[in-house]
């Protein structure tokens, strides 16, 4: 037997495998070949609110700088640092020996002033003097009186008081110290309310009103929960950020909110009807996201899609998929765009 025939069967053979094998594995590739066990759920639209949160900070319903008004020495102090004080109590007295002298000498001058005018009316009443001389008494009693009231509030400024009620800061004065206009004294805050500021974006300054609930959140309380209310909208937006300041009023009756702190804000938006789906659904590629669709055929295919807001485990969908369309909701990773599926069990969309 010659050589070539001895070689052509050996060919055969190995042709046959080869086939074989291309054959397996062109069946591996293919596409709506497999099936897949996945959960699916009917996408509807469902009742959502979300929140748009920011940074803020924490301000006093009234504050201010206690500070004298004049240039003196420091006689009284009444108050020690902390105190919780009320409206028109007296904080610091100042010296006031020469402001006593002058009120003395002018309450004098004014008892005077009035006696002669009782005396000059008496004579004027019969004729006995001119009426133009009754006049300059008049008008003499009328300066004693208010040289008078002049001193007496300078007298008054010699005593600081609280302009509200409130909490006193730390003490910057002692007895016998010499003040000036603008001196600080203590601070005082009013604790009962306070303020945050904090900015909204220009794009969600339709979403935010005056009366919105507001939740706030600060790392000095961990756990804890603020609640409270937008109370007004800047009516100028910052034009290099674009963005507006609203205040919110959180009631704050232990006094935990301090002035400066800084206070994780959530406002609660709107309700409205929104697709949503569970985050687990939502296959993120780079910038791109996509759902897995299932088609009548029973295979599945990739739906590019926006998403809009989330919260806990939930994602809304603004873009790519419509009410009434089946997705996957568990088992993703499992799928390429053609498989065919079978269902493990039925979801809901809107659970995480």
């Amino acid at each position: 037997m010659s050589r070539s025939r001895l070689l052509l069967p050996v060919f055969l053979v190995s042709m046959s495998l080869l086939a074989a094998c291309g054959s397996d594995g062109a069946a591996g590739n293919g596409q709506g070949d497999r099936t897949v066990s996945v959960t699916t759920a009917v996408v509807q639209p469902q009742p959502f609110n979300d929140t748009l949160q920011a940074i803020g900070t924490a301000s006093a319903h009234e504050s201010v700088v206690v500070t004298a008004k004049v240039s003196e020495t420091v006689q009284q102090v009444h108050f020690d640092s902390g105190d919780i004080v009320a409206k028109g109590a007296v904080l610091v007295t100042l010296s006031g020996q020469q402001q006593q002298a002058s009120l003395a000498e002018a309450q004098a001058a004014a008892n005077e002033a009035e006696r002669l005018y009782k005396r000059q009316s008496e004579l004027a009443a019969q004729q006995l003097i001119a009426r133009s001389q009754l006049d300059s008494q008049r008008a003499a009693r009328d300066a004693a009186v208010a040289r008078v009231a002049q001193v007496r509030a300078q007298l008054g400024d010699r005593t600081i008081r609280a302009p509200f009620a409130g909490v006193l800061g730390i003490r910057q004065v002692s007895p016998g110290a010499l003040v000036t206009p603008g001196t600080p004294i203590a601070t005082l805050d009013n604790l009962r309310q306070v303020y945050v500021d904090f900015p909204v974006p220009e794009g969600a300054l339709a979403q935010v009103a005056p009366g919105q609930r507001v939740r706030g959140r600060s790392e000095a309380f961990p756990g804890r929960v603020f609640e409270g209310t937008v109370q007004t909208i800047d009516a100028r937006l910052d034009p290099a950020t674009r963005a507006v300041v609203v205040r919110a009023d959180f009631p704050n009756p232990e006094r935990e909110l301090r002035p400066g702190m800084l206070v994780t804000v959530e406002v609660e938006r709107p309700e409205r009807q929104a697709l949503l789906v569970p985050e687990i659904a939502v296959v993120q590629v780079g910038q791109t996201s996509f759902v897995y669709r299932v088609k009548e055929d029973g295979s599945v295919e990739q739906a590019r899609v926006a998403v809009g807001a989330r919260r806990a485990g939930q994602a809304e969908i603004v873009e790519g998929i419509e009410p009434g369309d089946r997705i996957v909701v568990d088992g993703t990773g499992k799928l390429r765009p053609g498989d065919r599926i079978a269902e493990a069990g039925a979801a809901d969309a809107s659970e995480g």
